[in-house]
């Protein structure tokens, strides 16, 4: 059964025409929970455009009487297995049933992908909350999804010249060229695959995420070459909110020498160098290769948390990865 809303509401497909209304939806409640805005249109744009997302069935957007945008829902998934739906409600619309609307159409699309996913994997629906965002969790809790794991952006002011990185002697930095970016997608996806929940991903979708966007800049990717070969990288962006560190990861051979704290230093130093000063990053709160006590080391701290939610829609094998040994 479908909740009801009121009759005044109306509940269409969401297009990519509907970014703006989109962003001031989410924009505002940004602003209710957190008392920031983080996001921005371009990002927005960049989301609902993206390969992953199915707006033309797995896309929904609630009015109101005067044309805003009081609710919306969209659909990813991975493999049809893993399935994610990314919904915002309205601060000021929270008691009119917008939320139970959206996360069972969400539902229901996800159980639509069952027979799509390979017949003996794990099916799931997720979602992802901001903690600071309680009515978000409160909902997922109503509808019986489980915590699973936690997340936390991690920053650093950058008052003073960051420390110089000390490089193993064997390393240099370089940044990559065009002909090089099929390398540093496949050691991107080398390194994440010691890393919880991790599940392949194509180049064109690595692609679109790293390459394809108005923030992207070479030089401020930065290769650590032994020979010709990679052994880390640090992949950073200079994004309205400050510098960000979208990927730092080192691969298995080169690890425990202090290349990835030298990476994310020198990543420091070029931000304070370009006059950047806040510098950030997501990790997962419980890595498996003890990522956040890296950044600890690196001067960073928790500024924000997250908790990643599931549903169990068939049972079967755990398609990501849950251990170093897998």
């Amino acid at each position: 059964m479908i909740t009801k809303i009121p009759d005044t509401f109306t509940v269409r497909q969401l297009t990519l025409d509907d970014a703006e209304k989109v962003y001031q939806l989410v924009a505002a409640s940004e602003m209710h929970w957190t008392g920031k805005v983080r996001i921005t249109l371009k990002a927005l744009q960049v989301l609902l455009a993206s390969p992953d997302a199915d707006l033309a069935s797995g896309g929904w957007l609630v009015l109101n009487q005067e044309g805003q945008a009081i609710g919306f829902a969209m659909m990813e998934h991975v493999q049809h297995a893993r399935n994610i739906v990314r919904c915002i409600v309205h601060p000021q619309y929270l008691d009119h049933g917008i939320g139970e609307l959206l996360l069972e159409k969400a539902e229901q699309w996800a159980r639509q992908q069952i027979p799509l996913a390979a017949p003996d994997v794990r099916v799931t629906l997720r979602g992802y909350c901001d903690n600071q965002n309680p009515a978000w969790e409160a909902l997922l809790k109503r509808h019986d999804f489980q915590p699973i794991r936690n997340f936390w952006d991690m920053g650093i002011e950058l008052l003073t010249a960051p420390t110089a990185p000390q490089w193993p002697e064997y390393i240099r930095i370089i940044h990559p060229t065009t002909d090089m970016l099929y390398a540093v997608y496949e050691t991107d996806e080398e390194i994440f695959r010691d890393h919880w929940g991790f599940m392949h991903q194509p180049f064109e979708q690595w692609q679109y995420w790293a390459v394809q966007q108005d923030t992207f800049d070479p030089s401020l990717w930065f290769l650590a070459m032994d020979g010709d070969e990679i052994a880390g990288i640090s992949l950073c962006a200079n994004e309205e909110q400050g510098g960000w560190v979208h990927v730092l990861g080192v691969r298995r051979p080169w690890r425990r020498q202090g290349l990835a704290l030298a990476l994310l230093q020198h990543s420091f130093s070029e931000f304070f160098r370009r006059d950047i000063h806040t510098v950030s990053l997501s990790v997962d709160a419980q890595s498996l290769t003890g990522a956040t006590r890296l950044y600890e080391r690196a001067g960073m701290h928790v500024v924000k948390r997250a908790t990643q939610y599931e549903k169990e829609l068939r049972v079967g094998r755990e398609p990501g990865i849950q251990t170093l040994s897998e």
